[in-house]
């Protein structure tokens, strides 16, 4: 399945100027960096084995539930390009947990409508686990398959080092915090 190109006047559009009209005045930054460059790092899922965030072996979209590495890393390589966007939440000051939460929230929904809207043709990668459902239903059976996504770093990817690969900050100053997603897509097609 791929879209039809979409003019604006009597322009193609690609897959990024339609990802950014689709976002306009919603995020902080974006950009697009080829999947070839885009590394993994098995140490990440490692990581992810101390359960800080609480996610590990409680979620379909994080270790040890998500796709082995290798059938990731495929995925990933069979698209182009990877459009990164971040959000940038302001914090009363770096303990801010609500500011951070509030952030989360805003970012994740945005994540949400772009899965919505692309997710079946062009897989969306969020900040953190799955958050479609309030609480997971894992170990059973995932109650929306088709609107699962991954986490960036659940499937090995650094989203600092993603950012800056795509030309866009991750730490964006004192007392803010960036949330980050990307979704794959091929140029031309």
């Amino acid at each position: 399945m791929s879209y039809a190109p979409l003019r604006c006047n009597n322009k193609t559009l690609q897959m990024k100027d339609i990802f950014i009209k689709t976002l306009e005045d919603r995020v902080h930054e974006y950009g697009c960096i080829e999947t070839s460059a885009i590394k993994f790092y098995p140490e990440l899922l490692k990581a992810c084995e101390q359960n800080v965030c609480g996610k590990y072996n409680a979620s379909w979209s994080c270790p040890p539930a998500t796709e082995p590495m290798e059938k990731q890393i495929q995925k990933v390589q069979s698209y182009s390009h990877a459009f990164v966007y971040t959000t940038r939440g302001l914090l009363e000051d770096s303990f801010d947990y609500e500011g951070m939460q509030e952030a989360a929230s805003v970012h994740r929904k945005i994540t949400l409508e772009m899965h919505d809207i692309y997710g079946k043709v062009n897989p969306v990668y969020g900040a953190g686990s799955c958050s479609y459902c309030e609480k997971c239903a894992y170990p059973n059976s995932c109650s929306y398959p088709d609107k699962l996504f991954y986490s960036i770093e659940a499937i090995g990817i650094n989203a600092s080092e993603l950012c800056s690969s795509a030309g866009i900050k991750y730490n964006n100053g004192e007392n803010t915090v960036t949330y980050i997603s990307m979704i794959l897509y091929n140029e031309g097609v």
